[in-house]
């Protein structure tokens, strides 16, 4: 035992002195801070996940795991903080995170930092929904399914409606949030795009007839851009918009209602986005456009 606790000690140290090597060469080389951000973040990821197992058994033995997802988030948020310097700002004036419940949170995906963003954003008494085969990952996936994470089996739609049942019932039973990222996909775009909204997440508040609560991230392609080895410190801002209610829609009432909440979203995307870099954002993707993979994006040139 002593000496696998040596050998972890060995690993921990040479880790931590090839961080800081890359921390120091970015002096000289920019893009080493990159690397340097990368190692800090998965370290910083691996120690969160390894916490959240604990928290998640001792919160289930005490009758809180409905908050051992929060509890983790926090833990990443201030680890990534003091590792790579980088955290969200929130703007919600009502509180919304924190008093609406039961809810769908929904959220646009850009890249692997949107952990750190559910690490600020997370509300208590919520989980997140996650592709089934993270089950099966050391640490995260243990975390995930000791917390309540909700796994989604995207290649069989007969597991992920039955999934999506459990999660509505759970809602209404145990006052139990969900949130989800609609587009379903990291989309890594330098602007402020969105993919097409997939409908899951409003079904599910449909089922559960329970407020979509909308959290919009401002493109945040000068704090990570991976294509360009960019990965700077920083504040990212975060704004919460208002509840939008379901009560007494019916699926009839899902695509109508998922279009209208892409829209909003879109034009605060836009908008969050420009105010975080203090000039307009190009305009190179009309609305209507479409990808090469024949996905839509857009950047608002029509709103």
């Amino acid at each position: 035992m002593a000496a696998f606790v040596d050998y972890l000690v060995y690993i921990g140290a040479g880790y931590t002195a090839l961080t800081l090597a890359f921390y120091m060469l970015s002096f000289v080389i920019p893009q080493a801070a990159f690397v340097a951000r990368v190692l800090a973040s998965y370290v910083s990821l691996l120690v969160s996940a390894s916490f959240g197992v604990f928290v998640s058994i001792a919160l289930r033995l005490a009758g809180h795991v409905t908050i051992a997802q929060w509890a983790t988030a926090r833990c990443f948020k201030y680890a990534m903080l003091l590792t790579t310097g980088i955290t969200f700002d929130i703007d919600d004036p009502h509180n919304h995170l924190g008093t609406v419940r039961p809810a769908v949170f929904i959220s646009n995906h850009q890249t692997e930092l949107d952990v750190l963003m559910l690490g600020a954003a997370f509300p208590k008494h919520c989980s997140m929904t996650a592709k089934s085969s993270l089950k099966k990952t050391p640490f995260l996936g243990w975390f995930m399914t000791l917390s309540g994470a909700i796994f989604i089996n995207r290649a069989n739609s007969k597991d992920a409606r039955q999934a999506m049942t459990g999660a509505a019932d759970q809602m209404r039973n145990m006052r139990q949030s969900v949130f989800i990222f609609p587009e379903g996909t990291r989309i890594y775009s330098k602007e402020p795009e969105l993919l097409p909204f997939k409908k899951g997440a409003f079904h599910l508040a449909v089922q559960a007839q329970v407020p979509i609560v909308p959290v919009v991230v401002a493109n945040y392609s000068h704090i990570l851009w991976i294509r360009g080895l960019v990965f700077k410190s920083g504040s990212i801002p975060i704004k919460v918009l208002d509840p939008i209610p379901t009560t007494g829609l019916t699926p009839a009432d899902v695509d109508e209602l998922t279009q209208r909440t892409r829209d909003l979203f879109l034009k605060e995307l836009i908008a969050l986005t420009e105010k975080a870099r203090g000039k307009p954002v190009p305009m190179a993707v009309k609305a209507s456009s479409s990808s090469s993979n024949g996905a839509t994006k857009a950047t608002g040139v029509d709103l």
